[in-house]
């Protein structure tokens, strides 16, 4: 598979996207935890089914020192046991604020609540970005079909 548009050498692209990595370091620099980043960012990009993002976001993880365990259940956090309170929260809010389209009122007050009562606001606030931002990769590598598998931790940092 080869992507309809080489987003790393296009002018627009490329200058976009280094706005959008620039707001990833923001995120890195808050006091949400990594982890919990991680998680969430690859949580939204199985639900858009972004290879590329899944496959970004896996290698990422397991880099900082993420279990295989913990990665593979991701998709079944529910039942899984895992994840702190604190991480299913984040989890719940991302697969809320990423089928927008499918919940007729977006973001439910129980999933905020939820969220609230294990991140100050400063983290609800980057928790609210991370996710923003992650469905915004998302979509524009399933519009340019970026091929997934090829990542390398710290690649396109």
């Amino acid at each position: 598979m080869e992507a309809r548009l080489n987003v790393f050498t296009n002018p627009v692209t490329a200058k976009f996207g280094k706005h959008l990595v620039a707001a990833s370091r923001v995120l890195a620099e808050s006091t949400l935890p990594l982890a919990t980043q991680e998680l969430v960012k690859l949580r939204a990009s199985q639900i858009n089914g972004c290879g590329f993002c899944v496959d970004m976001h896996t290698k990422d993880a397991t880099h900082a020192g993420e279990t295989l365990t913990r990665l593979s259940l991701v998709a079944a956090w529910r039942e899984a046991t895992v994840f702190t309170d604190a991480e299913r929260a984040a989890l719940e809010l991302a697969e809320q604020g990423t089928r927008v389209a499918d919940a007729a009122g977006g973001v439910t007050d129980e999933a905020w609540a939820n969220a609230a009562k294990y991140y100050d606001e400063d983290q609800l606030a980057a928790l609210v970005c991370t996710i923003a931002l992650i469905n915004a990769f998302n979509r524009g590598n399933l519009i340019v079909r970026q091929p997934a598998g090829d990542y390398r931790p710290g690649l396109h940092a």
